[in-house]
């Protein structure tokens, strides 16, 4: 792979082809810029992506969007796939409590009146909870309504204390706040910044009153994120460069940039490093940021996924959320693997650190008597696979502090911008926020560049 340095023509370089990557090189080159997008892996689309096992094509983790993450959406109908992503019609998250003889089915949802009224129909059918314990929610959620997450006190504080200081009993955690947080976050209440757990809630449950009805992908997430993306990609012009690792980043003599992979070199007049934080900070050239150890200060949460394959259909929603019990979320899978037979359902496990290393037996062996008391009708169902996927950093942890670390996506180095959902979006580590940070990468470039750049939710707006 060659790419001459041809000054009078605009060329960038995008290294990581995750969603944030693809974003950028989407923006870019539809602001006439020839852009080269360098990928490590054999595929496009980070780490939400699929794999085929046996006859079965299965998606490493069960991704979901909320309808207020409008620039996921935006990603969806630029690689054509909106269709295959369809959001439900109005938010409704059936909830199983199985700390009883039998499991308790609630519901959290929404109708149509004006927010926050959207929510109270809900909260008051919603079973799990006191009515107490409901009254309190509501003026916690009021409470939540009137804060800014942008003030960085609240980046300072966890959710947990702000929750027991609006007399959130441990039951409202469990059964409400932590059901939300843990899926969106990937850290419980104790452990989450209250600033991000505040943009969570505000934004999705607080601002409209569609904002949190759920999106997920009837189709395998490759191809979304790989097949439709790589399309998309081919018809902007960019060249894509798979099985391709960037060994260097540099400044030219020239004032230009050099990326070097494997015997080649690309030059480019702007460079966007949009990989995770501790591979930006190893091909970060000096002086690029104030503080790039920070980068490395940046943890990591893990997310377990337990993939289950029935020979009979055990569940009859298309997914549910659990409390009283180790199980989280759990997804029916079954159509989109391509199963012809039986029922495969996907368990999306976050922030288990404790488990994320445990031998496959004993998550077998801890997980499917609790499919059991949930769903009766794999009592007598044949397990006809068992496997695990294990994202170990799945996403950045979004803890007490986090904020101060998270970089912008311009540096102080002139040509040389940062992507990726772990830099300073405003957002926790999800597809949205991976996208919006392609948004601030490509449009702090196009800036340097004296291209315009025509921000697509503003656009929108």
């Amino acid at each position: 792979m060659t790419t001459s340095g041809v000054t009078t023509a605009r060329h960038a370089v995008v290294v990581g082809g995750g969603i944030a990557g693809v974003t950028a090189a989407l923006q870019l080159a539809d602001a006439g810029v020839r852009v080269t997008l360098v990928e490590g892996r054999p595929r496009l689309g980070g780490l939400a992506f699929s794999f085929t096992r046996d006859e079965l094509t299965v998606d490493n983790g069960q991704h979901v969007y909320l309808r207020c993450c409008t620039a996921y959406r935006w990603f969806l109908d630029r690689v054509d796939g909106a269709a295959l992503a369809p959001v439900q019609d109005r938010l409704d998250v059936p909830v199983l409590d199985v700390g009883r003889d039998r499991p308790r089915v609630g519901r959290l949802s929404r109708n149509t009146l004006p927010v926050p009224l959207h929510l109270a129909g809900g909260l008051a059918t919603y079973p799990h909870l006191s009515l107490a314990e409901k009254a309190s929610v509501g003026r916690a959620a009021l409470a939540l309504k009137a804060l800014d997450p942008a003030d960085p006190a609240l980046d300072g504080i966890d959710f947990a204390t702000w929750l027991g200081r609006h007399g959130q009993t441990p039951r409202a955690v469990e059964a409400l706040w932590d059901l939300v947080c843990v899926a969106t976050l990937n850290v419980r209440a104790a452990h989450a910044s209250m600033g991000l757990a505040a943009m969570v809630f505000k934004t999705g449950l607080l601002s409209e009153r569609g904002a949190a009805d759920i999106g997920w992908a009837r189709v395998p997430l490759g191809e979304l994120h790989d097949t439709l993306a790589r399309k998309a990609l081919d018809a902007a012009g960019v060249r894509t460069e798979l099985r391709t690792r960037v060994t260097s980043v540099a400044r030219t003599d020239d004032g230009r940039w050099s990326v070097d992979v494997p015997g080649e070199r690309i030059e480019a007049d702007t460079v966007i490093l949009a990989v995770p934080q501790r591979e930006t900070h190893a091909l970060l050239p000096d002086g690029a940021l104030d503080h790039p150890s920070r980068l490395l200060d940046i943890g990591t949460s893990p997310i377990l996924n337990v993939h289950v394959v029935y020979d009979r259909k055990v569940l009859r929603r298309p997914f549910f959320a659990a409390i009283g019990t180790p199980v989280q979320w759990v997804f029916d899978r079954t159509d989109a693997s391509g199963l012809k037979e039986g029922q495969y359902v996907a368990l999306s496990q976050s922030a288990v650190t404790d488990e994320i290393d445990l031998p496959v037996a004993d998550l077998r062996a801890r997980y499917l008597p609790e499919l059991k008391r949930l769903l009766p009708a794999a009592r007598n169902a044949e397990v006809r696979d068992f496997f695990v996927t294990r994202e170990r950093t799945a996403t950045f942890a979004p803890t007490p502090g986090v904020g101060r670390l998270r970089p912008e996506a311009r540096t102080r180095a002139p040509g040389l911008f940062l992507a990726g959902a772990w830099t300073a979006t405003g957002w926790p580590a999800t597809m949205e926020g991976a996208v919006r940070s392609g948004f601030s990468a490509a449009g702090a470039a196009l800036s340097e560049l004296g291209r315009v750049h025509r921000h697509p939710l503003r656009e929108a707006a």
